[in-house]
Formats: structure tokens, C-alpha cells, sequence
């Protein structure tokens, strides 16, 4: 079923996971992050579909896609990111998850192995969230339950590089306006669900695909140097580190990541032995 915004929808438990489908060719999966959808990519999106199919999926509780219970775990975003390329009959694909859609493709890669040909964290991380950090969660989830509008001009405002505040004002207006219509209950089991995350680093060891990190210098939430030493876990690792970027590198620096993503795309559907 389609939409006129073209978008498409999964069976997942009794209720919906919308995605949008472009291009043709190998396929990749592109994951948003937290308070994000499928129209934060649209600068990716176009220029990809060039070469490959890209399959932008919204995760549990944001965009068009629904609810599901009160915590969203990565577990069950992994299995409703699932659910779609089931439906689209897709064997093998390399999964691109921005931050919380990062834990969700090392979830999927958990659950799923046998079908992932690379994985990209985009300021994402394996690690699980430190005691401080759930205790932040938290704070958050006092926040949204109170004032919705605050809490999201404050959170998007901090996913950029500070010092380039000024020149990324139509960047920073569009993911507000995406945030904004992301529901309270979306926003609270999300970050249950992300709270609650166990750490990944296994994944990362014995993957036996390509790992693309891609990591911004002025990153307020994910620490250059951590992710840097984070990137050493994996065997087949490339890394990207943005040096004009925070959290959101595919708006602050979008060419350079689009060049990368074409070449480790490349890299990630070519043949390879397992070791």
C-alpha cells in the first residue's frame, strides 16, 4: 500500500512500520535516529538512489509508524526493521544506523546475522548507556511527560556542532519540525528502550563484514576519542571522522558522507571470504 508522500507499510504485531523505497540496485537500509524519520535522510536518500536502492525505515513511535507498548526496546526495532525487508523479500543489505538507529542495526545484527553484508555506525555506539547517562534518560522522560515542546528545541539544538549554530539554521528548522511531530509516547519508550540497552561490543568483534564509523569532532552526545577506540574493536573497520560535525554529520557535512557511504558501499557488496 502507498501513499501520496510514497510511502509503504510492514505488518508488524497487529500494527504498521512505514518505509519509503528509492533507487534500484544492491540494497541498503537507512535507520534514523532518536526523534527522527525517514525525511531526515532526504539529502542521502537522492543522492544514493542514484547507485543503490534505500530503503529509509521509521522506527516504533516515530514518523508514520506506530506504537508499540510503553518501552521500545532495540530488540523490537530490530525485529520490526525485519518485518520490512521481509517484505520487500530482501536477502542481503547493509544497514546505516544514525545514533539510536545505530543500536537498532547492532541489535539486527545480533538477531539477524546472516543478512548483513556492512554495518555503519553514524554516531552511534555499541556501548550500553553509563549510570549517569540512564539518570539523564530519566530526567528526559520527567521532561517530555511535562513539556514536550521544550524538551525537543532543547535535544535538537544540542545535536549540532555549537560553533556552526549560525550557518545551520534551515538543517537545524527541519529537524525540529521532524521532532516536533514525533508523539510523547514515541519519544518516552524510545528512550526506555535505549536506557535499557545492553552493550554490543561483540557484535563489532566478530563481525566478519565491513564496520563503517562515522564520527563527529565536535559530537555532544558520543565523545570522539570513546567511539576512536570504539572503532578498534571491529576487524574490518573503516573510519570517517568529520571535522567540522557534531551528531549530525549527514546535514552538517553531507558530501564528504555520501562519498564515503558510495565507497563503503562498494566495499560491503563485494565478494569476501569469512574468516
Amino acid at each position: 500500500m502507498k501513499t501520496k508522500l510514497d510511502y509503504q507499510f510492514a505488518n508488524f504485531k497487529q500494527a504498521k512500520i512505514a518505509y519509503t523505497v528509492s533507487g534500484k540496485g544492491r540494497a541498503v537500509v537507512l535507520l534514523h535516529g532518536f526523534l527522527g524519520s525517514s525525511k531526515s535522510w532526504e539529502t542521502t536518500k537522492n543522492a544514493l538512489a542514484k547507485q543503490f536502492k534505500v530503503i529509509c525505515i521509521e522506527l516504533p513511535g516515530h514518523g508514520q509508524s506506530d506504537c508499540f507498548g510503553y518501552v521500545h526496546s532495540m530488540e523490537l526495532m530490530a525485529q520490526a526493521v525485519k518485518a520490512v525487508v521481509d517484505n520487500l523479500r530482501l536477502k542481503k543489505y547493509v544497514l546505516i544506523g544514525h545514533s539510536m538507529g545505530g543500536y537498532a542495526s547492532l541489535a539486527f545484527a545480533e538477531l539477524f546475522p546472516d543478512f548483513v553484508r556492512g554495518l555503519c555506525l553514524f554516531h552511534s555506539t555499541s556501548y550500553a548507556d553509563s549510570e549517569q547517562k540512564k539518570r539523564d534518560r530519566n530526567q528526559a522522560i520527567r521532561i517530555v511527560k511535562n513539556n514536550h515542546d521544550i524538551y525537543v528545541r532543547a535535544t535538537i539544538n544540542n545535536l549540532f556542532n555549537t560553533h556552526q549554530l549560525k550557518h545551520l539554521k534551515k538543517e537545524i528548522l527541519v529537524t525540529q519540525q521532524i521532532a516536533r511531530k514525533t508523539s510523547k509516547r514515541g519519544i518516552i519508550a524510545a528512550l526506555e528502550g535505549m536506557k535499557n540497552r545492553p552493550s554490543r561490543d561483540v557484535v563489532l568483534h566478530f563481525a566478519n563484514y565491513p564496520v563503517l564509523f562515522i564520527i563527529g569532532k565536535y559530537d555532544n552526545l558520543l565523545p570522539m576519542q570513546s567511539l576512536l577506540d570504539q572503532a578498534e574493536i571491529a576487524k574490518h573497520k573503516d573510519v570517517l571522522l568529520l571535522e567540522k560535525a557534531g551528531h549530525m554529520g549527514f546535514l552538517e557535512e553531507p558530501e564528504i558522507c555520501i562519498k564515503q557511504l558510495k565507497r563503503f558501499f562498494r566495499k560491503s557488496f563485494a565478494p569476501y571470504k569469512k574468516l
